[in-house]
């Protein structure tokens, strides 16, 4: 036995509009009599019929600044892999300059901030904006220095 369902097919006939009075849909097409919404080419987007639109009734949050400074964060165990790896001097001051000089940050970067995630071994000097209070704990710890550059 078949399934009834699959063997017979529905087949609804599509509305042709502006066929004709006898067709139900002729004439004005089923828009009504004159006013915007009956001429072609023309959509009231975001239009509620005069509710408070969606995009007005939800909050604007936040600001976007055009000028937002970039800020490349490192941490202490990637300062430490670099050394180790000689890719900088422990000996000289390890700056923003320093950084964009060995081709580890981009040149975008406007600021640099120190995070104090792993450990470091080498007495190194570090020039930077801004700096963790763990990361300054621990290079002072160590012996090292680090000097914040004035807040713009």
């Amino acid at each position: 036995m078949t399934n009834l369902n699959s063997t017979l097919q529905v087949k609804v006939k599509k509305i042709r509009v502006g066929r004709g009075i006898g067709s139900g849909k002729g004439k004005t097409s089923g828009r009504g009599v004159k006013g915007q919404k009956s001429r072609s080419g023309v959509a009231i987007k975001s239009f509620e019929g005069g509710q408070m639109p969606l995009y007005r009734r939800l909050p604007k949050r936040g600001f976007n600044p055009l000028k937002k400074e970039k800020i490349a964060i490192i941490n202490l165990s990637k300062i430490n892999e670099l050394i180790v790896k000689k890719k900088i001097n422990e000996k000289e001051k390890v700056n923003l300059d320093a950084l964009k000089k060995a081709n580890i940050l981009g040149k975008s970067y406007k600021k640099i901030k120190i995070l104090g995630t792993g450990e470091i071994k080498f007495k190194v000097n570090l020039v930077a904006d801004f700096v963790s209070k763990s990361a300054k704990v621990k290079l002072e710890k160590i012996g090292g220095t680090i000097i914040l550059n004035n807040k713009n």
